[in-house]
């Protein structure tokens, strides 16, 4: 399994639903879980993004649809980023 990091940046409109319904956050990991897609760890942020989460999902492909369905609902938006292994970059 490929690990990424995904960089979440809540809407107006998905910060106010979380505010009332929090337990959301939990619906939308089973929803990735349900596009493929594993949350291994995530944090809540303070600055530009909302959230940083440590998926695994088979190939960026995979992640990329997952993504896009979730931002397709005007909730949130994300940054994908692949996270490599050094010792995978610069053999030791």
């Amino acid at each position: 399994m490929a690990v990424f990091i995904l960089m979440t940046s809540l809407s107006p409109q998905g910060l106010q639903t979380l505010r009332v319904t929090p337990e959301r956050l939990l619906e939308v990991n089973r929803e990735l879980e349900r596009l493929g897609v594993t949350v291994r760890k995530q944090w809540a942020l303070l600055g530009f993004y909302d959230f940083m989460s440590v998926v695994e999902a088979p190939d960026e492909l995979t992640v990329g649809r997952a993504t896009a369905e979730l931002s397709a609902r005007g909730s949130a938006t994300f940054d994908t980023l692949v996270a490599i292994d050094p010792g995978e970059v610069f053999p030791l």
